[in-house]
């Protein structure tokens, strides 16, 4: 924070920003009570209030620094207040922020562009801009409704798997395994079956003339970082191709070099693949890349829209995350980061496996809580996410360094004491 800005009081900030800044001066517990009095329920009671972020950490609103290991749940790609992430979008907001989608501009050309050229799409592809990762799945789900078939053969099944997660609007929630969360909202959007994941032969045995998509995490990130061999995902694109089935690649969580490469799936192209999450670094925006002209047709002008999508300063700050990974390396850094960060894990005591790609972790205890882990944590200055009671994930953003790491590898042995 510059001088400047440390003697800057609320006094001196117009309207709403004021505001903000008022509010920034109170306590926790004070923000808390105000959240639980304004704000709906759906996420439970926040753990914290935070009020800044630089790099890897961020601070409470009573001043406390944290590591962050979960990026947002894989979101902040490039940290909090990266420099030219921060610059590109208030650069762009100043230019140009908001035409409705009866217009273009060319931030969001160039990123559509830009997504093509790194996932080796072929000639006659294209990409619909979202504003979320459920939305990029309810276009895709959409999308492969109109591989419909004909009146006398008609395609109105739709293939995912179990432990699934594609989003909790009710298309992407049909898709969604856990029945807890589908339960509440039936009925959903119909005829859709979970076969096992990363088995070639159930799902040839689920896959035929009247399927008209799969749908397939690469690695099933909500479910504890479970990843799908590489022979699995190149088994999916043959025997839905046979069939005549269109393959959606869910990259919502895993794409944008969080698994060390720009999309866990590669060299396998989907029909379509989703993306969110770390495309933005932190602003919203999702996308939908449909590859090969033959499945560009099924949606028409007027079929699919959305007034916020493909905004300019979204868009822009997708192309300076794809940037920085590219002028960075951070591919490479995040391969031998991640690689470093599941060797130490493995070591660790009270640790019973670890798994997953990149800077996509899970690691399962061998006796300790999962949750009272993460409450521990966190009073410690660590953010890390339970995906289930056994189960903990890491997702940090991709710049984060083996010292930073290296602090959580001392710690655990006695956060998972405390959780025990």
């Amino acid at each position: 924070m510059s001088e400047h800005a440390a003697e800057t009081t609320s006094s001196d900030l117009p309207g709403a920003a004021a505001e903000v800044a008022g509010l920034a001066q109170l306590s926790s517990a004070a923000l808390a009570e105000r959240y639980s009095s304004s704000l709906l329920g759906v996420f439970g009671t926040p753990q914290r209030v935070l009020v800044r972020g630089a790099g890897c950490h961020v601070w409470d609103a009573d001043g406390k620094q944290y590591l962050d290991l979960l990026g947002g749940i894989a979101v902040n790609t490039l940290g909090h207040g990266h420099p030219l992430l921060t610059s590109v979008i208030s650069s762009q907001l100043a230019t140009l922020g908001h035409v409705s989608n009866f217009f273009t501009s060319p931030s969001q050309i160039a990123l559509a562009e830009k997504l093509l050229e790194i996932s080796a799409a072929p000639a006659g592809s294209k990409v619909f801009f979202a504003n979320s990762g459920t939305e990029a799945n309810e276009a895709a789900l959409k999308l492969t409704r109109r591989n419909a078939g004909t009146q006398q053969a008609p395609r109105t099944k739709v293939i995912a798997l179990e432990h699934s997660f594609h989003g909790r609007t009710l298309g992407a929630l049909s898709l969604t395994y856990k029945e807890k969360y589908r339960a509440p909202f039936a009925p959903l959007p119909g005829n859709v079956s979970w076969i096992p994941a990363g088995d070639i032969d159930a799902l040839r045995a689920a896959v035929d003339e009247t399927v008209a998509a799969v749908f397939i995490e690469p690695i099933q990130g909500e479910a504890g970082v479970l990843e799908l061999p590489g022979e699995y995902l190149q088994a999916a694109r043959e025997i839905t191709r046979e069939a005549g089935a269109l393959l959606v690649f869910d990259e919502v969580q895993t794409g944008m070099g969080r698994t060390g490469a720009f999309f866990a799936s590669a060299p396998v192209i989907p029909d379509v693949m989703t993306l969110a999450k770390g495309l933005g670094g932190g602003f919203p925006i999702g996308a939908m890349i449909v590859f090969g002209e033959e499945n560009t047709r099924w949606l028409a002008p007027g079929d699919h829209g959305t007034t916020f999508g493909g905004n300019p300063v979204a868009c822009a700050a997708g192309l300076a995350v794809i940037h920085t990974i590219e002028s960075q390396n951070l591919l490479a850094h995040v391969r031998a980061t991640g690689a470093w960060l599941r060797e130490q894990l493995a070591g660790v005591e009270g640790i019973a496996a670890v798994r997953g790609a990149g800077l996509l972790t899970a690691f399962e205890l061998a006796a300790a809580n999962a949750p009272k882990l993460v409450a521990a944590a966190l009073d410690a200055g660590f953010i890390v996410n339970a995906t289930d009671e056994k189960t903990i994930r890491l997702a940090p953003p991709l710049v984060i360094t083996t010292e930073q790491l290296g602090t959580l590898i001392a710690a655990l042995p006695r956060l998972i004491s405390a959780a025990s």
